[in-house]
């Protein structure tokens, strides 16, 4: 887990034990306008910092600085009204999807952070203990627990609930920069069992509005795809919706010897990264082979 500075009034988390790498606690939600003042700080933070990693802002996608990077994909969505995205963006299928959502009585709406909404969220988080083929790792946590993971950034967050029958059945958690250009959803999930209500694609829909109404300019659905795995029911998810591409530098700043090492040899990766995608893909069936195991 690391652990938090807080250096130029935002919280860094550094993390690792032979290779120690710090980054923002809020990483792809906020971001830094003056980095190297960040770097000064961590190299007299009294702390052993070997890399330091930030994401770039959008909507500028060439590099803006002169530290080694490489590229990061996010799932973006470009949002000027919520009638464009509607009309113009989305096609038949997805529309029909948010439609089918208030036919069957679902509900959606901005709700405010409070203990009413933490119960729902862990009512929805204890549903399975498998989402999507894998281990769900919200699942089995206490209310206290999961009103902890959910308090974090209220200054900045925007919560929308899908409710069917005055029960929450969904929710999406939206953290927005210091500027409001960007969105980011931290949170977005729904019951399994109301999958029929298609509550996700109305989370989506309000989400769209939200930031709309707020004239932020762009809805970031974290990465469109993940390390060598290019194509799954989420990315359909995503394409559908109107989410696209969006290639943008990750900065890798070396601040000691072994930080330049692990940069250079790729260390700095998850193991799974390195891992070829074939390889991955049968471990990802056998994986969903032991979840169903679970479930039964």
């Amino acid at each position: 887990m690391g652990f938090l500075k807080t250096l130029c009034g935002v919280q860094v988390r550094i993390e690792g034990r032979l290779l120690r790498i710090a980054r923002l606690e809020a990483d792809s939600f906020q971001f830094l306008d003056e980095p190297r003042r960040m770097l000064e700080k961590l190299r007299g933070c009294g702390a052993r910092v070997d890399l330091f990693t930030f994401l770039q802002r959008l909507p500028q996608a060439s590099p803006l600085y002169d530290f080694p990077m490489e590229w990061d994909n996010l799932a973006v969505l470009r949002v000027t009204t919520f009638e464009h995205w509607w009309k113009e963006q989305i096609g038949f299928k997805a529309r029909n999807k948010a439609k089918q959502a208030q036919k069957k009585g679902v509900i959606v709406c901005e709700v405010p952070f409070d203990e009413k909404l933490v119960r729902g969220i862990w009512e929805v988080y204890n549903e399975s203990p498998v989402r999507q083929g894998r281990p769900f790792a919200h699942y089995g946590k206490g209310l206290e627990t999961v009103y902890r993971d959910e308090a974090t950034f209220l200054e900045s967050s925007i919560f929308i609930g899908a409710f069917w029958e005055g029960r929450l059945i969904g929710f999406i958690k939206l953290v927005h920069d210091e500027r409001r250009i960007q969105a980011g959803m931290m949170n977005i999930i729904s019951m399994i069992g109301h999958r029929d209500k298609a509550p996700t694609n109305a989370l989506l829909a309000q989400a769209v509005k939200s930031c709309a109404n707020r004239s932020i300019s762009y809805l970031v659905y974290s990465r469109y795809t993940y390390g060598n795995k290019h194509r799954d029911g989420i990315i359909d998810f995503k394409e559908r919706n109107a989410f696209e591409p969006f290639n943008v530098p990750r900065y890798y700043v070396p601040l000691t010897a072994l930080g330049s090492l692990s940069f250079r040899f790729g260390l700095h990766k998850r193991f799974a990264q390195r891992i070829p995608e074939p390889i991955l893909a049968g471990l990802r069936r056998i994986r969903t082979k032991r979840c169903a195991k679970i479930l039964k």
